[in-house]
């Protein structure tokens, strides 16, 4: 099984600031950054930090622990599949308000996005993310503990069928800036079992 080493990944749109070390990652976001294409609010964002690797490898899981520090209006940090401007998912925990953030996911499939979140409460700082993928088909779960895993999404990625880049997301879409620590990094056989319509 490939790994995710920190200090071999590249980035896109790389952040002004940030601390890689073997076994973790910090980014402190730049300013007016996102990932968002046309859909019902029209605009297109296309510079949010990515550090990536890429692969072809066609069945595995990829695990992240994130914490920060977020206390803007859509601050955001977590997992991406960053394919082109048109093609790529992202998932994780934006900022509302004092009380409420958004947990929630965005897949992007030739150039429109769509926006899935549930409501948490703002309090929470600290969640694991897991994205397992299954040839074109992915699967991105979230974990309050490391341990009890919760699925957010199933989705297709229409470009996502070779070759892909994933890695660690972080952006902040106002004036503001705010610092994601990512750790626990690892990549593991695939953790999303093969549908089995007799047991499933």
């Amino acid at each position: 099984m490939f790994e995710f080493n920190p200090k071999e990944a590249k980035w896109f749109f790389e952040p002004q600031n940030y601390v890689i070390e073997k076994d973790r990652v910090e980014i402190t976001t730049d300013p007016n950054t996102d990932f968002w294409q046309r859909t019902y609010y029209g605009f297109r964002n296309d510079n949010a930090h990515v550090l990536y690797i890429t692969t072809d490898e066609k069945y595995f899981s990829f695990t992240v622990k994130a914490e920060f520090n977020s206390t803007v209006l859509f601050d955001q940090c977590g997992v991406a599949i960053y394919q082109n401007s048109d093609n790529w998912v992202k998932a994780g925990i934006e900022f509302h308000n004092n009380n409420t953030a958004w947990l929630g996911s965005v897949v992007t499939n030739h150039g429109y996005s769509d926006w899935a979140t549930t409501d948490i409460g703002a309090f929470v700082k600290c969640v694991w993310y897991r994205l397992s993928r299954r040839e074109s088909d992915y699967c991105i779960e979230n974990s309050f503990d490391g341990i009890t895993f919760k699925q957010m999404r199933i989705f297709h990625l229409f470009e996502g069928d070779k070759e892909i880049n994933i890695g660690l997301l972080a952006c902040s879409p106002n004036k503001n800036s705010f610092k994601a620590v990512f750790t626990e990094i690892k990549i593991t056989d695939c953790l999303w079992k093969e549908h089995n319509p007799i047991t499933n």
